[in-house]
């Protein structure tokens, strides 16, 4: 029997709608999507305006909700239908920071972090917010004053050749109140974390880019097992001292087999609160400022840093669970 084409279309797509059932359909338009693109303060000012005096609109459009959204999606495609779906995005940096097969997902979490970490940072207008008085005491105690603390920020920043963070830290052995509070710049290369859970020191590889199975004692474990109370004598007894290292080195806070004990550092690690960073990226002052411009963006932003913010995290310190940093982007709504 000869069909005419129209026949042979009907046959064809009761063939299709035999094959895409619809419970494929369903479980498709219902694929959850657990992390989500946290809001800025001032995200909607952002939006319509720009950052007043430091990204047009359009910059903002770019570096923020374009590349956060970018970021977070690929967060979910790395995710999905495994253990790391309901993860914290800073607790997903922290897991694998040195896990050469999730080297892909690292650098997303972390970049999503510090890129949130920046934008969560910016006032909404120029020169609206000052230090104050105990936050600018624990500068002057480290960098004798403020204008000191923006020159040496501002000049390394300059300096960073390529894109990266510029982070400030405080050491926390004293409390923020404390005229011996410390603080410190730190830098970290393109998605880099400046969390010390994210490190693994003294180690005679890349342990992000290399494999870990041509160096005997190279991972994590075996390193561990090696050196069970530091790097030498001083280290292992500072380690007793603070209720030791042991054989916990290379685990990241609640992501190791030890986490009921006392949290640890790898040798050489020196914990730290995060309190303010910058972004270099060329993505986010090349449209606004061209080539040349990124000593006047880092200017710029100076003026723009909302203090309020940094004094917060200062009185707080950054721990998983602080609203806005650790736990951002969940689908439940706990920044």
């Amino acid at each position: 029997m000869i069909l005419s084409s129209r026949s042979q279309q009907q046959r064809v797509l009761r063939a299709v709608n035999a094959v895409v059932k619809p419970s494929t359909v369903v479980q498709l338009s219902q694929r959850r999507h657990i992390h989500r693109v946290p809001p800025l303060t001032y995200g909607e000012q952002f939006a319509r305006e720009g950052v007043p005096g430091l990204l047009s609109a359009g910059a903002f459009d770019m570096a923020w909700t374009q590349y956060q959204e970018y970021l977070i999606t690929k967060l979910n495609e790395m995710t999905a239908r495994t253990p790391d779906e309901p993860s914290q995005v800073k607790n997903l940096l922290l897991k694998h920071a040195r896990d050469p097969s999730k080297a892909a997902l690292f650098n997303h979490a972390s970049m999503a972090h510090n890129n949130h970490f920046f934008f969560s940072s910016l006032a909404n207008s120029p020169s609206s917010s000052e230090p104050s008085t105990t936050l600018l005491t624990n500068i002057n105690n480290s960098f004798s004053s403020l204008p000191s603390l923006r020159s040496t920020f501002l000049a390394t920043a300059s300096a960073l050749f390529g894109p990266g963070f510029v982070w400030l830290v405080r050491l926390p052995s004293s409390t923020p109140s404390s005229a011996s509070s410390s603080l410190r710049i730190l830098t970290t290369y393109l998605a880099g974390s400046p969390y010390p859970g994210a490190h693994f020191r003294q180690q005679p590889v890349d342990m992000a880019t290399f494999p870990t199975n041509i160096i005997p004692g190279s991972t994590p474990s075996s390193y561990a097992q090696q050196h069970p109370g530091g790097v030498n004598d001083a280290v292992r007894n500072l380690g007793d001292a603070a209720g030791g290292y042991g054989p916990a080195v290379g685990y990241a806070g609640s992501m190791g087999a030890y986490a009921r004990g006392p949290k640890q550092l790898t040798p050489g690690g020196q914990n730290v609160e995060v309190l303010l960073g910058v972004n270099t990226w060329e993505h986010v002052w090349l449209r606004d400022y061209g080539v040349g411009g990124k000593r006047e963006y880092l200017e710029r932003w100076w003026d723009v840093v909302d203090w309020s913010v940094v004094e917060g995290r200062l009185d707080e310190g950054i721990r998983p669970g602080l609203p806005g940093l650790g736990n951002f982007g969940r689908a439940r709504g706990t920044y």
